[in-house]
């Protein structure tokens, strides 16, 4: 079963057809005044409509990318160059997707190899509470007279906490700041938050063909294309359009809008089921992202003790394709942003986001199947062990250097019971998901994190001492 549309939705029924007539239909270059262009350019034009219907745009407000990655990056480097008389800071949330953080990343660096240099800028960061939620408030207060952009992602693509968009566009609104909203995980599935200055999307997370996204430049933003100039796309986007997959994407989006109140209202029941049944069915859960103001399909939840890795690998041995946060399912081993700003675990973290026509007894199975391959992929670690008797005293050193998460943690799970009630446990190790995943770990179990100290104070000869207080 495929329960990972958070990543990208199967192509949906109509898109499929409305793909397939398009290449026999819209084929030539809809700039050209031959039949066949002017034919092409009927189709775009419909296509365009449709979208920003949808979205709740005007159609010479809309232009096509080759990618939401790229609707992203132009929204925000148009809309930063666009107001640069006003300033150069850039305001975005700590949870936005990687595409934001890139060229946030780029902007406020003053190092050339960062692609940094006289055309940057400040960027300011604004954090999320523990469900992964901003607070309008605290991102107002981020604003500044010389804040050229905002960002703010419409729901979260790893947790599906929906953000205060509303609220935060009037804070911006007040300010003269111009607002992007990412909408990438919410078009089509909900009404388009209102109060946007720009707004991005994806056709292939709406179940739309892959290669076609959405940028939506309000009427009077000030936009200044970030590349050289092209008379397509309203000059937003230069390069040809792909008509036969946009109009493929056009059709799917209408097509799954109006199935959204119906199939969303089933879904939201369906996760509902999986966020109060897995912490009843699995030890050492927790379930994140906000459990209220939610996308209805998406849920994440994470299993102490547990390389993400292997249970995404056992899980899809067992006919389940979902996805995950934690640091080793990523090239690069470095920690989700997202669950690091939430202050959750970012170790064994499962993602499972279901797709239009979910059965109940794929659901059902899949709550069958996961407690056994969780419980499979702990078997090995002891941890159904009882506890040494007597205690080691009130300071025990545990020497994890040289070990990735989640080892540190699962060693600090298995030996915190040899100090007594008061007693300090300092965990010693190099692997920066550490820093993260201790303090998680003792706010899941009770325990008091007592704060970070030099390895040096405690034996070790490089990393750092997580010092844990048992209090249970």
């Amino acid at each position: 079963m495929y329960f990972d549309v958070a990543s990208t939705a199967p192509l949906h029924p109509v898109a499929r057809q409305a793909l397939t007539a398009a290449l026999d239909e819209g084929w030539a270059d809809p700039a050209r005044l031959y039949r066949s262009g002017r034919q092409a350019r009927m189709l775009l034009d419909a296509a365009r409509e449709t979208v920003a219907a949808v979205l709740g745009a005007r159609p010479d407000e809309i232009s096509f990318t080759a990618s939401g990655t790229q609707a992203v990056q132009l929204g925000l480097l148009g809309g930063l160059a666009g107001n640069r008389r006003r300033g150069g800071h850039l305001v975005h949330s700590a949870v936005e997707h990687s595409s934001v953080l890139h060229v946030a990343e780029r902007w406020g660096s003053p190092r050339p190899e960062a692609g940094g240099g006289a055309g940057g800028g400040e960027v300011s960061v604004a954090p999320v509470d523990r469900t992964g939620r901003v607070d309008p408030q605290a991102f107002g207060a981020l604003l500044r007279t010389d804040t050229a952009l905002a960002a703010l992602q419409s729901a979260n693509h790893e947790v599906g906490t929906i953000q205060p968009v509303g609220e935060v566009a009037e804070l911006c609104a007040a300010a003269g700041v111009p607002l992007l909203v990412d909408a990438a995980q919410s078009a089509g599935r909900m009404d388009v938050p209102a109060g946007w200055s720009l707004l991005t999307a994806s056709a292939h997370k709406w179940g739309g063909p892959p290669g076609v996204g959405v940028l939506a430049v309000r009427k009077g933003v000030r936009y200044a294309s970030p590349l050289p100039a092209d008379e397509r796309e309203g000059g937003r986007v230069p390069g040809y359009v792909n008509v036969p997959a946009i109009v493929a994407a056009a059709a799917s989006l209408r097509a799954v809008r109006a199935e959204a109140e119906q199939e969303n209202a089933r879904l939201h029941a369906l996760v509902e089921r999986i966020r109060s049944r897995v912490p009843q069915l699995v030890p050492e859960v927790e379930v994140v992202g906000d459990p209220v103001r939610r996308l209805p399909h998406l849920v994440t939840f994470s299993c102490l003790y547990v390389d993400g890795e292997v249970l995404l690998t056992e899980l899809d041995r067992a006919g389940f394709a979902v996805s995950s946060g934690s640091s080793c399912t990523s090239s690069t081993l470095t920690p989700s942003h997202v669950l690091a700003a939430m202050g959750v675990l970012t170790e064994g973290n499962v993602r499972v986001s279901l797709p239009y026509g979910t059965a109940e007894a794929d659901v059902e199975r899949f709550l069958t199947v996961l407690p056994e391959v969780v419980a499979g992929v702990r078997a090995p670690l002891g941890l159904d062990l009882p506890a040494p008797a007597g205690a080691a005293g009130p300071l025990l050193v545990i020497d994890a250097l040289g070990k990735r998460c989640p080892l540190p943690v699962i060693e600090l799970a298995k030996r915190i019971g040899e100090v007594p009630v008061g007693g300090t446990v300092a965990v010693l190790a190099d692997d920066e998901a550490a820093r993260l995943d201790v303090p998680a770990w003792c706010g899941m179990r009770g325990q008091e994190y007592a704060g970070e100290a030099p390895a040096a104070d405690y034996g070790g000869d490089r990393g750092a001492a997580y010092l844990v207080v048992r209090r249970s």
